[in-house]
């Protein structure tokens, strides 16, 4: 695989930035079809984004409300990428969430660490510039994992416990778009 992306690469230069992998050249334009999303949640629920395949751009997140405006109590998530805005419903996602508790596959009690994966379909609602008329649907998993002091030899999971030493969080999803008019 390293060598095929180094080829490419150098194609790239060697053609004067035009990238061709099978046949097929870049476009400005997105198409629809299959995406992934990929993201860095942030503590003041923001975060980085990726999003790749049939929509290649990058930015951040931020919680919005419905119409798009961003809110810090909004349930919606507009990603505001290089190329244009795109906003998902994440309002099941982050219920989920909140409602998300520790199980014994998941979460070790003798060494207070585990893992807390969430998953939920989140609905594209809208986008602008190059996003304008996009929809389409999401299923997007949350993954968060910690390692939480013992307290005197047990682990206290309780809202009044410490807080974690260690801390992981991560955002995938896959899905597919189109584009209206």
């Amino acid at each position: 695989m390293h060598r095929v992306v180094t080829a490419a690469l150098c194609l790239g230069i060697v053609t004067g930035g035009a990238m061709y992998w099978s046949g097929v050249a870049a476009s400005s334009t997105p198409a629809g079809g299959a995406i992934q999303v990929w993201g860095t949640p942030a503590s003041n629920g923001g975060g980085s984004v990726l999003v790749t395949g049939a929509v290649a751009d990058s930015g951040k997140s931020t919680h919005a409300n419905s119409s798009g405006s961003p809110s810090k109590k909004g349930t919606y998530t507009l990603l505001e990428l290089k190329k244009g805005t795109i906003l998902v419903n994440s309002t099941q996602l982050n219920r989920d969430e909140n409602n998300a508790s520790p199980t014994a596959s998941t979460f070790n009690m003798t060494t207070c660490s585990g893992y807390f994966p969430v998953t939920a379909p989140v609905p594209v609602v809208k986008g602008t510039k190059a996003y304008k008329g996009i929809s389409g649907s999401v299923s997007v998993t949350l993954t968060f994992a910690v390692v939480i002091p013992l307290q005197k030899g047990k682990c206290n999971l309780s809202n009044s416990g410490p807080n974690p030493s260690a801390q992981y969080g991560s955002i995938a999803g896959t899905g597919t778009v189109s584009f209206s008019g």
